[in-house]
C-alpha cells in the first residue's frame, strides 16, 4: 500500500497513528468501560499502546493489509479514538471494520461521522464489495451506528469472541458496496 491516506470530514482529520498518539491511545484502550466491547482486554501500560501503534502501522505492509486511522477533531486537535478497515482479501473485495471512541466524545456522531469517510474511501480506494463488522450483542451504541451506516445482520456467531476471561457471542453485520450510501 502507498502513502497513508489522510481523510477530512467538516469535523474531524482521519490519519495516519504515530507515536506520539500513544498516551491517547492507551487513555482510550485503557479505560476497562471504553473498551468492553472492543474484543481485547484493556491495555494496561503506556508500552502495550506504543506496541499497538507499531502493530497498526504494521497492518499496512500485511499479506492482507489493514489501515487503522486515529481520530482528531479539528476544534480542539484531540485525539478521541480510532477506526479502519482490516483483513483486506483482495480477491474477495472484503474486509472488516473496527473502531473505538473515548467515552468523552460518544453521542455526537463523531464516529458515524469517521466511518462514512473511511467506507468511501475503501469503496473507492479499495475496490471492496463488501464490509463487515463484528459486534457484541449487548453493544447497543454499536448496532444502532452500523444500522444506521446501512449494515444488515447476517448471522449470531456463537462464543466467536474471548476477552476479559470469557467467551462472547457476535452479531455478524455487512455493507454491501451497492447499499452505500445508506439512506439518511
Amino acid at each position: 500500500m502507498s502513502d497513508f491516506p489522510t481523510l477530512e470530514t467538516e469535523r474531524l482529520l482521519l490519519r495516519e497513528i504515530v507515536a506520539a498518539d500513544a498516551p491517547a491511545l492507551f487513555a482510550v484502550h485503557g479505560d476497562m468501560e471504553a473498551m468492553r466491547w472492543f474484543g481485547a482486554d484493556p491495555l494496561t501500560d503506556l508500552q502495550q499502546a506504543e506496541r499497538l501503534v507499531e502493530t497498526f502501522a504494521a497492518w499496512r505492509q500485511m499479506p492482507n493489509p489493514g489501515t487503522r486511522w486515529g481520530i482528531q477533531r479539528k476544534s480542539d486537535h484531540q485525539f478521541v479514538g480510532s477506526c479502519g478497515l482490516f483483513k483486506w482479501n483482495r480477491g474477495w473485495r472484503s474486509c472488516i471494520v473496527g473502531y473505538e471512541l473515548a467515552r468523552s466524545a460518544r453521542g455526537a456522531g463523531l464516529m458515524r461521522e469517521a466511518l462514512s469517510a473511511v467506507l468511501a474511501w475503501g469503496f473507492e480506494h479499495m475496490g471492496l464489495n463488501r464490509v463487515e463488522a463484528q459486534v457484541h450483542p449487548d453493544n447497543a451504541a454499536s448496532l444502532r451506528l452500523l444500522r444506521a451506516l446501512g449494515f444488515v445482520q447476517e448471522g449470531h456467531m456463537r462464543e466467536a469472541g474471548f476477552w476479559l476471561g470469557e467467551h462472547h457471542d457476535l452479531l455478524l453485520f455487512a455493507l454491501l458496496r451497492r447499499e452505500y450510501p445508506a439512506p439518511a
